[in-house]
């Protein structure tokens, strides 16, 4: 909103200076500025209220030990991440886009849904939340939702059902009819994959930031034409205008962050986690990266993996030897390595250079082809 009106004044008043508001990388920057000192401002104030209506977490009984003296800290701490988003992305970005009005939707409904199992957890003393399959069928509709404007669109024509195959080339994988099905499974399972990693404090949001500023330099290069005929990659009109709401969301992660570090503030919740987890599949699809998301999100990626092996391993000895056993001494594999003796901060900051290589690797593959 404020970007029309400083753009209206620019054309006709033509004050020297006024005329940066044009550029994206301005608005971008602005963006970004604006949610961290939203988050900065509104991020105490979040919290006392989280306070004041004893809205806690609850350990489970059965995690780490170290955890036990976290019970009570505030959670929904996510709130703080969707307004500092949400309203930075109106002031500056282009409302007039399908790319930002699909991806602000799509977050802020995916935020809805951890809301509400966050609720019916700490208000409602509901033990388990949202039933599974409702939460599932949320993150479902909003895949479906997301995958129908992107293949029957005619904004979307060009691209429709087209997916970039990394490290090649001039490679495209034309994922025809199957294109709605794999979208959906993408921001179900990004979404439930930040969740998952959400069990350590600063990490989840930390990986979530150093994976949004290589989906911001991947969605403004998709956006520029000369960037993207120079580096031989696909071509994507208005894909730019996802940089404003990718960078507020940078911003909007470091002012949480700042609550968030160890020992933490406020937790995010659920309504934190699938909502950014929402975003990051969303991003990835609309960039047509999708299949780049193992490596750029591949912290999140092996924590669910940790999971599925976890289980799989437990019920296949159960069955085999009469007793399940474990694989991990505890998963995600975050709690794993927790159990071996290393502290909270170590594991957090490990993950973090491993997710920023991953990163480089990730913008390196626009080269190396």
């Amino acid at each position: 909103m404020l970007y029309y009106l400083l753009d209206y004044l620019n054309k006709v008043f033509d004050p020297p200076g006024l005329d940066m508001v044009k550029y994206l990388t301005f608005r971008s920057a602005v963006s970004a500025i604006t949610a961290l000192i939203m988050a900065f401002y509104f991020g105490p104030k979040i919290i006392r209220k989280l306070q004041e209506h004893q809205i806690g977490e609850k350990i489970k009984d059965f995690g780490p030990k170290s955890h036990f003296s976290k019970a009570g800290t505030p959670t929904m701490g996510g709130l703080i991440i969707l307004v500092c988003v949400f309203i930075p992305v109106l002031l500056w970005g282009d409302l007039k886009s399908t790319y930002v009005w699909l991806l602000l939707v799509g977050t802020m409904f995916l935020g809805g849904v951890g809301f509400l199992d966050d609720y019916l957890k700490v208000v409602k003393k509901m033990r388990n939340g949202l039933i599974a399959r409702y939460k599932l069928i949320g993150q479902v509709l909003m895949g479906l939702l997301v995958g129908a404007v992107l293949y029957f669109s005619p904004e979307f024509a060009e691209v429709q059902g087209l997916t970039t195959i990394p490290f090649f080339k001039d490679l495209n994988l034309d994922l025809s009819y199957l294109y709605i099905p794999v979208v959906i499974f993408i921001i179900t399972a990004t979404s439930n994959a930040v969740n998952l990693t959400d069990g350590l404090d600063g990490l989840a949001i930390g990986l979530t930031i150093i994976a949004m500023i290589a989906l911001g330099i991947i969605s403004y290069v998709s956006g520029n034409m000369i960037y993207s005929d120079y580096l031989n990659i696909q071509y994507l009109q208005g894909s730019g205008e996802l940089t404003v709401f990718i960078a507020a969301l940078i911003g909007a992660g470091l002012g949480f962050l700042w609550f968030n570090s160890f020992p933490a503030q406020v937790f995010m919740g659920d309504t934190g986690s699938l909502a950014i987890g929402g975003a990051f599949g969303i991003i990835a699809v609309m960039v047509r990266k999708e299949l780049l998301l193992p490596i750029l999100g591949g912290i999140f990626f092996f924590e669910t993996i940790s999971v599925i092996i976890q289980t799989s391993y437990f019920k296949y000895t159960k069955k085999k030897y009469g007793e399940g056993r474990r694989f991990f001494k505890m998963a995600p594999i975050h709690h794993h390595f927790e159990m071996t003796g290393l502290t909270e901060p170590k594991i957090v900051i490990r993950f973090y250079i491993i997710g920023i290589i991953l990163a480089i690797v990730s913008l390196t593959s626009f080269k190396i082809r």
